[in-house]
Parts: C-alpha cells; sequence; structure tokens
C-alpha cells in the first residue's frame, strides 16, 4: 500500500529519481493507496498523469474530473489536489513530477514558455485521447516508461527531453491571454491549505473542529463549507481519515500495541479506533498488521 509522505504544511515529500535530477517518474495502480483514494496534498512541482487503462477521478482545488484511459492531465504547481474512485474500480497511470527548475537551462525559454504558464496560467488541463494532441502524448508517455523501466545508459537525458516535448503540448493548451489576469491565488485555497496543514501537524492532540476552523480563521461553518467543497468530506472525516492513514505505518512499521497506536494516533478509545479502521479498510487492525508486516 502506498502512502504519501507530506510535511506539516500539507505539501507532499517528493523522492526524485536522482538526488541531482528533480524529476520523478511513477507508475501506479490506484488499488495501491488505501481505500483507493490518494492523501490530499500540494508541491511545487508541476504534476503530469497519464491514464494506461481503466480510469480515475482526479479533484483539483475542488473541482471533479474523470480521467479515462488514454487521457492526460497537467496539475499547475502548488494546486491541492488528489485521486480517487468511490466505485472501486482498477486504473493503472503514470505519475510524472517535475520541479520547475529543471526547464532552466534556457533563461529565454524559461521565461517565454514555464514562467507564464506557473504564474498566471489555469490550475489545470486536460488533453483527451480524442484530442488532436492526445495520440502524440500516449506515444511520449509510453516512451518515457520504457526509457523509465529500462534505465540504459544516459536514459536520464533521453527523459529530459522527452519531458520538453510534453510541455510544449501542454503549453499549447494553456490559454495565457485568457488567464493573465487571474493569476492570484483564490483566498479560499490558501485557508485550506492552512486548515489541512493543522491536522497534520496536530493530529495526535485532541483536535475540534473549533481549533481546525481557527487555524484558517474562518467560522466554523465556512470551515465546513470548504472542506466540502475542496476535499468532498467533513472537517472531523478527514482528520479522522489521516489518523487511521499514519496508524497504518505505525502498523506496518513498529512493534507498538494497537493501543498505543490509536493513542499516538489521536484515538482516545480502542474501541471507536477499532470500529473507524474496519469501517475504512475492511479488516481489523490486527489482521491489518499480520498482512503488512515484513515477513509475512
Amino acid at each position: 500500500m502506498i502512502e504519501l509522505e507530506v510535511m506539516q504544511d500539507a505539501s507532499e515529500v517528493i523522492h526524485y529519481d536522482s538526488p541531482d535530477i528533480s524529476y520523478a517518474v511513477q507508475e501506479r495502480l490506484l488499488s495501491n493507496f488505501a481505500n483507493m483514494r490518494a492523501l490530499c496534498h500540494w508541491h511545487d512541482d508541476i504534476e503530469l498523469l497519464y491514464i494506461f487503462d481503466g480510469e480515475m477521478y482526479y479533484d483539483v482545488n475542488g473541482h471533479k474530473y474523470l480521467l479515462q484511459k488514454g487521457d492526460t492531465i497537467f496539475i499547475n504547481s502548488r494546486q491541492l489536489h488528489y485521486g480517487y474512485d468511490n466505485r472501486r474500480q482498477e486504473c493503472e497511470f503514470m505519475v510524472i513530477l517535475i520541479h520547475p527548475e529543471l526547464f532552466k537551462a534556457s533563461n529565454h525559454l524559461y521565461r517565454r514558455f514555464v514562467y507564464p504558464v506557473l504564474h498566471y496560467a489555469t490550475d489545470v488541463v486536460i488533453i483527451p485521447q480524442s484530442d488532436p494532441s492526445g495520440p502524440k502524448l500516449s506515444e511520449l508517455f509510453y516512451r518515457v516508461r520504457l526509457c523509465h523501466q529500462i534505465q540504459e545508459s544516459c536514459h536520464e537525458f533521453r527523459l529530459l527531453g522527452f519531458f520538453h516535448e510534453i510541455w510544449s503540448l501542454i503549453y499549447k493548451c494553456c490559454d495565457i491571454e485568457e488567464h493573465i489576469a487571474s493569476g492570484c491565488e483564490n483566498p479560499d485555497i490558501q485557508t485550506q491549505k492552512q486548515m489541512v496543514s493543522y491536522i497534520y501537524k496536530h493530529y495526535q492532540e485532541h483536535i475540534t473542529l473549533t481549533d481546525i476552523a481557527a487555524a484558517g480563521m474562518v467560522s466554523r461553518s465556512k470551515c465546513c463549507k470548504i472542506f466540502q467543497k475542496y476535499l468532498s468530506q467533513s472537517p472531523v472525516s478527514f482528520l479522522n481519515d489521516y489518523r487511521l492513514e499514519i496508524s497504518c505505518n505505525l502498523l506496518s512499521d513498529t512493534a507498538f500495541s494497537i493501543t498505543q497506536i490509536a493513542t499516538s494516533c489521536g484515538f482516545n478509545h480502542l474501541s471507536y479506533y477499532s470500529k473507524m479502521f474496519l469501517q475504512r479498510y475492511g479488516c481489523t487492525p490486527n489482521v491489518f498488521r499480520k498482512i503488512h508486516q515484513p515477513g509475512n
């Protein structure tokens, strides 16, 4: 099972393929994520995602998109996003994460074709397989997949070439002029980041709805509306989901007792923790531990 690593400000910890080159190529199955749902997060890197097979929903800043086989989605830097499928259908996909600094080999090209997209373009671009650029993007993602799997000599150089080709197609789909006047971040998104950050930082403590709302400097009702709009769940539900996800790591990687894990994740009662765990993962914490600990 894949667990996203996030900082206390809700930004994802990106593990690049090489410490010297800021990109990561990740092949994923949606079933690798608990409950077929990734953790809501953001990062400075731009994200390019391609669907090899199946379909899933992708939420970007509260807007939901259905991605199907052959579709490509571009998520701009620092946008709240996550993938999921409540129907629990499998999806095979690739994620390419690229730090914008990687495109700075030519300052002229960066200022002309990268900077405007990062600061003025839309939060997200979806290019379906039926789009004129769809077949070319499919070809490029399959070439990235093969190159990344084989990793022949100088494969990093070839991958950078593919990334630039993909970016050229993405750029054509970004209407810079249309978005030039709307470069400021939606204040509700910033508020959402602050509240999610508070939960990630204080999940071990006794947290109330009032505490979460105060972190975003909004009322309780506004807090609930923002969570429902951008994460499709209540603040308390999101808090419990995150606590459960942290507990999964502890069950898999430590020898702490179930009671110790429940308490350290902010659950005051073992029975409530076990009930919530069973509802989310379909098994008890003890059974989960037996399945996921090394050697089992």
